[in-house]
């Protein structure tokens, strides 16, 4: 190798043969080669290198200790399969990236390729933006651990495989560590897709379950090789045992024998489908035939399936639907899961089976057992999913919640909104459990959609995950639609930057994404965003058919705020930057979809709701036939969905 060689080349030699470091050194490759000048490339390292060679070497911390590589101190993990942190010392080309396992190394690469000014603004090759630089140039120093270890993206919405793909390779470019697939096979998020439900415009596909379980297939390999924390099922254990599929929320008409009616909860004197939904039908928890059959489901369930990392125990979905027979009537539901996840240890533990166990706190769920205590804690992981709370206020406030639990009324509950409430929840198990835990919440399901200028979901979104330690969590996974982007990705950002490391200035962050996605004249995006946020703060009552004169005002100053942003757009929509003229092209889509809702709120404002539904239908119909351009960042299946129900329409269903 002669000197101009060496000046112009740098040799990426992974450490291993661990997937994601292989994979690591493979995108470092890739990348560098399209951002150094003619003349200078990066290759895979391959057999006994010169001395003087720029070597930039990729592995764990042990594999790097191993190979004798000068280091500071790495940074202290707790748990070194499950918590990640990054050690980069790069100069003009040469050094190291090292992680503390091999996902760890992946994020690191992707990290130093963000220290260069990268960014992947949305999935997809449309979304990246990287920068120029020399092999001279090339260089980091980074020390650090992640703030917290659980940082997923859990399916939801109406997806194709290519949208689940394209998140998952996002994901870890981020700095996310996990992936959650809801289900056995997560059937019912690609038939929506398939099916297109709410858009009469497409023909639906046929879609099966083997289809669904050859996506299932081709998903984990792609989570697993990049080594994400994989974590699939929930809801599901109460009915697949029994030979009821639960494939998602539509009801069924299965024709059940009496021993399987047997099992079911009794609810109303009934023994039956709750509302004819598997997936929402609880068990005779008294039984115990019941709890057996539940635990070697799971058993048999993880022996088949050794990549997953964290199994999730569900009971049904719903709420007020536990079985009132005598024999369960006076024991919460609470007690009876903790048996079971008592028994699915120990079960686990004679097969030799490590998987930890993720285990739901969540409707009826959020009263804490009685009697029941957990025996492994080191087992088991709590997942706080507070589903009713409200997205105006945030767990900054709710941090020494000390509030009395209301009673236990079976099936008679109310479930609280106020953070502050979720969270005295929270506190009454976590006095039963010390284990790990995360909040598993839905932001980016609805919630952002009551936000079209992401401006505030973002803020509540960051304040959130950085208060997750107040409350005693170790993380956060997203129930989201898997597409979030749209009109910007400033909440997705938030949520990854904030989960490496929670107290990243909120403001200084919003800045930079924005400045990423819509370049130079991002302030002006961004004042357009504002003012959407604003004024649909006070325009979201109307969703609820409130006819006020009063709202009047903040929809002109929404009118105004879309008329303002005419010039910007045109100005950037040919801009020398493909991903940025693509963000400001989703902004003229987004102006042209809130000028059409803006129509049905200003029809109700004035009373006229006949009006208001008409212009409704003209924003579903401009919404569906401009799905194409708008599927890679919008789920158009969730919006329609959250909107017909705030109001108050329905609309075309398959």
């Amino acid at each position: 190798m002669t000197e101009r060689t060496q000046a112009a080349t740098i040799a990426v030699q992974p450490l291993g043969d661990a997937p994601a470091v292989t994979l690591a050194a493979d995108e470092l490759c890739r990348y560098l080669n399209r951002m150094l000048p003619p003349g200078e490339r990066a290759v895979r390292a391959t057999g006994d290198l010169p001395a003087d060679a720029r070597v930039l070497r990729l592995g764990t911390f042990e594999a790097l200790d191993q190979a004798g590589a000068p280091h500071a101190p790495w940074p202290a993990v707790a748990d070194v399969r499950m918590d990640d942190a990054v050690a980069i010392a790069v100069e003009g080309g040469a050094g190291y990236v090292g992680g503390s396992n091999p996902r760890s190394v992946l994020l690191g690469a992707y990290r130093l390729l963000r220290e260069q000014g990268c960014a992947w603004v949305r999935p997809g090759p449309a979304g990246e933006r990287l920068a120029s630089c020399a092999i001279a140039g090339l260089g980091a120093e980074v020390s650090e651990a992640a703030s917290y270890r659980h940082r997923a993206i859990c399916i939801e919405g109406a997806v194709s495989y290519d949208n689940v793909a394209s998140i998952i390779d996002w994901a870890p470019k981020v700095g996310m560590n996990g992936y959650f697939t809801q289900f056995r096979e997560s059937y019912i998020f690609f038939e929506r897709w398939c099916a297109h439900r709410n858009n009469p415009l497409k023909a639906a596909e046929p879609f099966s379950v083997e289809r669904a379980r050859e996506y299932m297939n081709g998903i984990v390999s792609e989570v697993t090789r990049r080594g994400l924390l994989y974590h699939p099922v929930g809801h599901g254990w109460t009915c697949d045992p029994l030979g009821m599929a639960g494939l998602g929320w539509d009801a069924e008409a299965p024709t059940l024998s009496p021993e399987t009616t047997s099992l079911l909860a009794e609810v109303n004197g009934v023994r039956g489908l709750w509302h004819g939904v598997p997936l929402n039908t609880n068990l005779c928890y008294s039984n115990p035939a019941v709890r057996e059959m539940v635990v070697d489901s799971m058993v048999e369930y993880l022996a088949e399936h050794p990549e997953v990392d964290l199994l999730h125990f569900w009971l049904a979905d719903g709420s007020n639907n536990q079985c009132e027979c005598p024999a369960c009537r006076d024991t919460r539901p609470a007690d009876y899961y903790v048996m079971m996840l008592n028994a699915l240890d120990r079960a686990l533990a004679a097969r030799g089976i490590d998987t930890r166990i993720v285990f739901l706190v969540y409707v009826d769920l959020l009263w804490p057992p009685e009697r029941e205590r957990i025996a492994n804690p080191e087992r088991f992981v709590l997942m706080f999913a507070p589903i009713t709370r409200s997205y105006r206020e945030t767990f900054a406030t709710a941090a020494d919640a000390s509030q009395p639990l209301p009673p236990y009324e079976r099936n008679r509950l109310t479930f609280p909104s106020d953070p502050s409430q979720n969270v005295a929840f929270l506190r009454a198990w976590q006095e039963t459990f010390g284990g790990d835990s995360f909040d598993f919440d839905y932001h980016l399901w609805r919630g952002h959609y009551m936000d079209p200028g992401h401006l505030d979901i973002a803020r509540v979104l960051g304040e959130d995950i950085g208060s997750l330690a107040e409350i005693g969590l170790n993380g956060y996974v997203s129930c989201q639609v898997q597409r979030a982007f749209f009109p910007s990705g400033l909440p997705m950002h938030t949520m990854a930057a904030r989960l490496w490391d929670r107290d990243a200035d909120l403001g200084a962050l919003e800045a930079h994404v924005m400045r990423e996605a819509y370049g130079a004249d991002a302030p002006e995006a961004v004042a357009y965003l504002r003012a959407v946020t604003e004024a649909f703060r006070e325009l979201e009552p109307l969703l609820g058919g409130i006819g006020d004169r009063a709202a009047l005002p903040p929809l002109e100053r929404l009118t105004a705020a879309l008329e303002g942003a005419c010039a910007p757009i045109a100005r950037n929509l040919q801009h020398e930057d493909s991903c940025v003229a693509q963000s400001w092209l989703y902004l003229d889509h987004h102006r042209r979809l809130l000028g059409a809702l803006a129509a049905v709120l200003e029809a109700r404002a004035r009373g006229d709701e006949r009006a208001a539904a008409d212009a409704w239908e003209r924003a579903e119909q401009h919404i569906q036939a401009n799905e194409d351009a708008l599927q890679p960042v919008f789920d158009v299946w969730g919006y329609l969905e959250t909107m017909r129900r705030r109001l108050g329409y329905s609309g075309p269903q398959r």
